[in-house]
């Protein structure tokens, strides 16, 4: 029986994942006929066909679906098995590229001063932040990202081998124009706070949250006549009009309102009128990368700097 060609993995890992001939070629940097050359290999090696089309699309067999997950493990140990081993971590000499998972909202209040606080410790560490439409854990189990940002409320969809780190507590505030009728007040009672319209954020199109289920019981609700897919796109719709938005505390304190230099503020921030939990934001990775030096520094560095920016 002849010894298997481990080489194979990697491109079996990126067919299963792809479902695509083309996406596994682009994946690896092969031309699609290199890649349908290694497809026919893998299915004699394998005894199985992996991909069959369906109308215009390829899909996996049944047995490829059953190896699919077992492959993404097997090829993240093969790669941390033939990294060089760190026994003492410098990070002004480390190279590597780290991948962060996070919405827009961390992104633009965290972004910088993390790029800087890397930058300062690691010249040779490069952050790519990617983005975040939706909850999974498939990015962190396929290796895909090394780091993911979330609420701590919501990390039960991540599965049970997912490591998860406190970062910082927060709490959410009302968003309007300055020169709102709202912003004029010294204290916004519940029943003048749900005589405007509002707009909410939510990837998922849902206009219900926390702050609805305090109003309800107080007997009012909210008009929501918006909803928005981040932060950002809702204080920019609250900038230019009449809608009161709804952000994180945190997403406000370092970043600029829009107003120039010397002038005004464009927005105006005020406490909610009802009891809201606050939420907890967290940080996530996948245990294959509990004991990497690199990884470790990285994790507390993040902590470190989420926690200077939002004492407390």
């Amino acid at each position: 029986m002849s010894e298997p060609d481990f080489n194979l993995l990697a491109a079996l890992d990126a067919l299963l994942s792809e479902a695509s001939v083309a996406g596994a070629a682009r994946r690896l940097g092969l031309s699609a006929s290199a890649m349908s050359r290694t497809l026919l290999r893998l299915r004699t090696v394998t005894g199985d066909p992996l991909l069959v089309r369906a109308g215009r699309q390829m899909v996996l067999t049944p047995h490829a679906e059953a190896i699919r997950e077992r492959c993404q493990l097997a090829l993240r140990e093969v790669q941390a098995l033939l990294r060089p081993a760190l026994t003492e971590l410098q990070p002004e000499t480390l190279q590597r590229t780290f991948t962060l998972r996070a919405n827009d909202g961390f992104i633009e209040a965290f972004g910088a001063p993390l790029i800087a606080a890397v930058t300062a410790e690691a010249p040779g560490v490069r952050l790519s932040f990617a983005p975040k439409p939706e909850k999974t854990s498939r990015y962190l189990r396929e290796g895909l990202v090394d780091l993911e940002v979330g609420v701590l409320g919501q990390t039960g969809q991540m599965g049970p081998e997912i490591r998860v780190q406190s970062l910082f507590r927060d709490h959410f505030v009302a968003v309007v124009r300055a020169g709102h009728p709202l912003a004029r007040l010294a204290e916004v009672s519940a029943e003048q706070y749900v005589a405007y319209g509002h707009v909410v954020v939510s990837r998922r199109g849902q206009s219900v949250g926390l702050v609805d289920e305090a109003l309800e019981q107080v007997g009012l609700s909210r008009n929501v006549v918006a909803v928005v897919p981040s932060f950002p796109a809702a204080l920019a719709v609250a900038r230019a009009s009449e809608l009161v938005a709804l952000v994180p505390a945190s997403f406000l304190l370092h970043q600029h309102t829009g107003a120039a230099q010397g002038q005004p503020a464009a927005l105006h921030t005020f406490a909610l009128p009802v009891a809201t939990q606050s939420i907890t934001v967290s940080l996530m990775w996948h245990p294959r990368n509990d004991n990497d030096l690199a990884h470790r520094w990285l994790r507390q560095l993040i902590r470190k700097t989420c926690q200077q920016l939002v004492p407390g």
